[in-house]
């Protein structure tokens, strides 16, 4: 299906497939009563966006039982083709306490990348997941 705008609109599976395949997303949380964005690596497991990080730090403390937003993309870095593609998660954030989730989640390829000590996890439920896709544009992309 193509939305208003002319993007694709991209199904569930295709958005849970995108999800699995970038790096690096961006979570979007509440500080101080302010919206705040960082990138964060992360891992996929049981319909749920896995995150590391450190336990005093301001993310940990923010998406603590908190509604929280998570975006993925990936663009054509070039400028060849002008598409792209991009997947935005809605849950909720808690910390994984759970010692048996705990456990799963140190299992999982979640290795930070940022220095420091990072041994709190926490679990995004998705509640909502959405996603778009940029496709060629049939005049090459010129205005």
């Amino acid at each position: 299906m193509i939305d208003r705008a002319g993007l694709e609109v991209l199904s569930e599976e295709e958005c849970f497939r995108l999800l699995t395949k970038a790096p690096i997303g961006r979570i979007v949380f509440t500080d101080r009563a302010l919206p705040a964005i960082q990138p964060v690596n992360f891992a996929v497991h049981d319909r749920a966006v896995i995150i590391r990080v450190a336990a005093n730090s301001r993310l940990a403390t923010a998406a603590s039982n908190a509604v929280v937003a998570f975006e993925v993309d990936e663009f054509d870095r070039d400028g060849g083709t002008r598409t792209g593609w991009d997947v935005v998660v809605v849950g909720h954030a808690a910390p994984i306490t759970d010692p048996d989730q705990l456990r799963e989640a140190r299992q999982l390829d979640l290795r930070p990348w940022a220095p420091g000590i990072r041994e709190h996890y926490i679990r995004i439920d998705l509640r909502m997941i959405s996603g778009r896709r940029i496709l060629p544009a049939a005049d090459g992309g010129t205005a």
